[in-house]
């Protein structure tokens, strides 16, 4: 069994007893960016992965999810910003470069410019992880949407006069969490070793979330960014997937599928009894 894992800071908390062999898992671990865990998974090379909200969506024929456990918030993400040189009224036709990385970051960013901000920028792909961050400074743009540890970095560099956090502006907006990140099997996996991963994995949550200072010392290391601000980022996540997060869930997808972006389907799950 192969189980994908995010090389970002955000997924310490769900990794971090695995990782320190605290918990076993019985699989071996994949780590890439959450656009390449979703590619893996949907080609079969993965049995098991943290996957983008908008992936499970689109290919939810496939997939079941695993209960209780998603990476969340319920209010600022800190991760997932857009940094803007001018106001989000003043992008309507401006280029705003959008992170490769992460398809529900970009929807997302794509409900708040037509339905909230009422602006349509033009929008253009580009590659925004850490090492990638003074690249982008040369190239054309009025803002762009970063996420994880490299836009931990971005806002440390204050760069940009303008920052929108993405998680903040969806919880104005609707009222709900947002589900970033969920964890999801592939239907032909065997139940019974997915559901002996998913046991691991919710085990090794909860020494993750009972080790926050010991993350977050890793965090700064292997982010370059003060331990303060890791804790308070770390801290502020949410890894449930509680009747509340599923609301804004299926919100979200609810918004994407009336623009059919997503099919229209429900959720599964896989079965733990």
């Amino acid at each position: 069994m192969r189980v994908g894992r995010i090389g970002y800071i955000n997924c310490y908390p769900v990794y971090g007893g695995i990782d320190r062999g605290v918990i076993p898992l019985p699989a071996d671990l994949v780590t890439g960016t959450p656009s390449e865990l979703n590619e893996l998974l949907a080609a079969a090379e993965l049995d098991v992965s943290v996957v983008s909200a908008v992936e499970y969506a689109r290919n939810a024929r496939d997939y079941v999810l695993l209960p209780d456990l998603a990476i969340s918030c319920d209010g600022p993400v800190r991760s997932v910003a857009l940094f803007s040189r001018r106001t989000v009224g003043q992008l309507d036709g401006r280029t705003v470069l959008l992170s490769a990385s992460s398809r529900t970051s970009v929807a997302l960013l794509e409900l708040l410019c037509g339905d909230v901000w009422k602006v349509r920028p033009h929008f253009a792909e580009a590659r925004a992880e850490a090492g990638d961050l003074d690249a982008l400074e040369g190239l054309p743009h009025d803002a762009v949407l970063v996420i994880g540890d490299a836009a931990l970095l971005l806002a440390a560099r204050h760069a940009y006069p303008h920052r929108y956090d993405l998680g903040e502006e969806w919880k104005r907006w609707t009222g709900m969490p947002f589900v970033f990140a969920v964890w999801a099997a592939r239907r032909s996996s065997d139940p019974a070793r997915v559901r002996r991963i998913h046991k691991a994995l919710l085990a090794s949550r909860a020494w993750g979330l009972s080790h926050l200072d010991q993350l977050a010392d890793a965090a700064a290391l292997t982010c370059n960014v003060r331990r303060a601000t890791c804790l308070q980022y770390l801290a502020g996540l949410d890894y449930a997937l509680s009747y509340k997060h599923l609301a804004g869930l299926t919100d979200f997808f609810r918004r994407l599928a009336a623009r059919g972006l997503v099919p229209d389907g429900s959720l599964r799950f896989l079965q733990v009894a």
